[in-house]
């Protein structure tokens, strides 16, 4: 019976010491992504990358999420922030919880991605959440996705990796905004924060 014991024991710590290492190597891959991400983003200048800011890494906003596909074949105009609308198409719903609060997100692709040999394979995931106009950027973050990433009706969304549009950063830009059926209720706090740098014009 001791045995038993011990080994149930020493089962359970190798489990947590699995966990806590896994944990550590995941927060060094999102500080890695971070830095990556600063170094080769195309519209902020040298000389203020240092005006970048993040939420610390955080596994809870790695999450697995039940997909739900959508037969759009209609398309819809989403918004932008400057003068030219894009169009849109439903491609499916995620849900999933945090903090047990069950919540979803329509995930979308644009007209001009599907005609795009480079980028056919893109999702499009833009949301709001109670860090908006605060924390973070006001008019919503985006995170990337492929099809592929879509497998038995599950889809990986990391929100560490959720992302600024380029109209933070500059004028002259049309970022798509998110809908209101892409605002979550509760704090993402997790991936890219509010940029405290000057805002520049577009280069053209």
């Amino acid at each position: 019976m001791n045995c038993i014991k011990l080994f149930i024991v020493l089962s359970v710590s190798l489990l947590m010491c699995s966990t806590v290492i896994a944990q550590k190597n995941y927060v060094q891959e999102i500080i890695q992504y971070q830095k990556n991400y600063v170094q080769q983003h195309e519209v902020v200048r040298k000389e203020d990358k240092k005006y970048f800011r993040f939420f610390k890494p955080n596994t809870q906003y790695n999450i697995i999420a039940s997909f739900e596909k959508i037969n759009d074949t209609i398309g819809f105009i989403m918004k932008t922030s400057g003068t030219i609308d894009k169009k849109f198409y439903r491609y499916g719903i995620a849900k999933f919880s945090i903090n047990h609060l069950p919540l979803q997100l329509t995930i979308y692709r644009s007209q001009q991605s599907m005609n795009d040999s480079v980028y056919k394979e893109y999702l499009f995931l833009p949301f709001t959440d109670a860090t908006s106009g605060n924390e973070s950027y006001g008019g919503g973050r985006y995170i990337d996705l492929l099809i592929s990433d879509i497998k038995e009706n599950k889809v990986s969304i990391d929100f560490n990796k959720a992302y600024n549009p380029y109209c933070v950063y500059a004028n002259g830009y049309n970022c798509p905004i998110p809908l209101r059926e892409n605002h979550l209720s509760i704090a993402i706090k997790a991936g890219e924060k509010m940029y405290v740098g000057k805002k520049i014009e577009r280069e053209k």
